[in-house]
C-alpha cells in the first residue's frame, strides 16, 4: 500500500484556523505558527516561509471528510505556507483519531542522529567532543582549513551551495573548491554541486557521494537529475504535501536511494515535525534536524546531544 493511504484515509473534521506570528528572541526569521481546530483538538504546524509573513492572509478550510480530500482542496499557497497546513492537517487528524504518525505509517520510532550546520565547528567540539557536522563550504576555505577541518574526523556533509544564487552565497563553483573538497573529505556526501565544464569533470570520480537538496520537490525531481543519486536531502517544507513527501519516501526506498533529513531554521513545531519524521523514516542518516539550541549562542556544553529521543508514540504529528 502507497505510504500517503496510511493516513489519507483517516477522518479529519477542520471547523476553524489561525495563524499566529512566530518570532522567538534572538531569530533571523519571521515565522508562523498554523493551528488548525475541529472535534475539540487542535493541529499545529509551522510556516517556514523566509520572506515577509502575513497572518492576515483568509482561507476557506472547513471540512468533514478524510485527510486526503483535505489535502486536495487545500488551495495553492504562498511559499512554505502549503506544508505548515499539511502538518496541522496531519497532526489534527491524527489526534482525532487518537493514533500516532509511528501507528499510522506502521514504522517503529527510533533515536536520531543529527549533525550540527555550524563553521566553527572546533569550538563547538572543544565543548562537546562527539559532535558531527554538516558544514557550508566557502571561498574562503584555503588548503589549511580545510585540512583543520578535515583532521577533526566529525564532518559527514559537505553542502557545497552550487545551485543558490544571491551575494549571501560564499561558495563560488568552481574546480578548485570542488577538488579541494573532496579531496579532503574522502568519506563526506557532498551536497547540490553546480555541475558544468569546469566542475564536472573534478567531481567525476565521486558520482557516488553527490547529494541533492534544493532542486528536490517531488518524485519528478530525482528522476530528472542527470544520473541516479545514492542519498538525497529530505526537507519536508520543500515537498509542500504530505502526498508529495510520502510519495518520495515510496520511491526512494524502492530504489534503493538513502535520505537524511534537513530543515529551515524552524523555530516552533516544525522543528519536532522534522525530527519526528527523522526517527520514523532515517534515524541513523546525518541529519540535519539539530535542537534550536544550536542556533542560539556560542559554543557551549549541556546541550542536547545526538542521538535524540525516538519519536512520541503518543496520537499526532509534534
Amino acid at each position: 500500500m502507497p505510504l500517503f493511504d496510511s493516513v489519507a484515509r483517516l477522518p479529519l473534521v477542520v471547523e476553524r484556523y489561525d495563524l499566529e506570528p512566530l518570532s522567538p528572541a534572538g531569530s533571523r526569521f519571521d515565522r508562523s505558527l498554523v493551528r488548525l481546530h475541529g472535534g475539540g483538538e487542535t493541529g499545529l504546524g509551522e510556516d517556514v516561509t523566509y520572506d515577509t509573513q502575513t497572518t492576515d492572509d483568509r482561507y476557506e478550510l472547513e471540512h468533514e471528510g478524510t485527510f486526503g480530500s483535505f489535502s486536495e482542496r487545500l488551495p495553492e499557497l504562498p511559499g512554505y505556507r502549503s506544508w505548515g497546513f499539511e502538518a496541522a492537517a496531519l497532526d489534527l487528524t491524527l489526534r482525532q483519531n487518537g493514533v500516532s504518525l509511528a501507528a499510522a505509517v506502521g514504522r517503529e520510532p527510533r533515536p536520531v542522529r543529527f549533525v550540527v550546520s555550524q563553521s566553527a565547528a572546533e569550538e563547538w567540539l572543544a565543548v562537546a567532543p562527539d559532535l558531527r557536522f554538516k558544514l557550508d563550504a566557502s571561498d574562503e576555505w584555503t588548503d589549511e582549513r580545510v585540512a583543520a577541518l578535515a583532521a577533526t574526523g566529525a564532518v559527514d556533509v559537505v553542502d557545497l551551495k552550487g545551485l543558490y544564487e544571491g551575494d549571501w552565497v560564499d561558495a563560488s563553483p568552481t574546480a578548485e573548491l570542488y577538488g579541494r573538497v573532496a579531496r579532503a573529505f574522502p568519506d563526506a556526501w557532498l551536497e547540490d554541486p553546480r555541475l558544468n565544464d569546469e566542475t564536472g569533470p573534478v567531481l567525476e570520480p565521486d558520482h557516488d557521494r553527490l547529494t541533492w537538496d534544493l532542486p528536490i520537490h517531488s518524485v519528478a525531481d530525482v528522476e530528472s537529475l542527470a544520473f541516479p543519486p545514492r542519498c538525497l536531502n529530505s526537507k519536508p517544507s520543500r515537498f509542500g504535501t504530505v502526498r508529495r513527501l510520502f510519495d518520495f519516501y515510496d520511491y526512494c526506498e524502492a530504489q534503493g536511494i538513502a535520505i537524511y533529513g534537513g530543515g529551515q531554521f524552524e523555530l516552533g513545531p516544525g522543528r519536532g515535525q522534522i525530527q519526528h519524521l527523522a526517527s520514523l523514516f532515517h534515524p541513523d542518516a546525518p541529519n540535519d534536524v539539530a535542537p534550536g539550541e544550536y542556533n542560539q549562542g556560542e559554543p557551549r556544553a549541556g546541550l542536547p546531544q545526538s542521538p535524540l529521543p525516538a519519536a512520541s508514540s503518543e496520537p499526532g504529528f509534534r
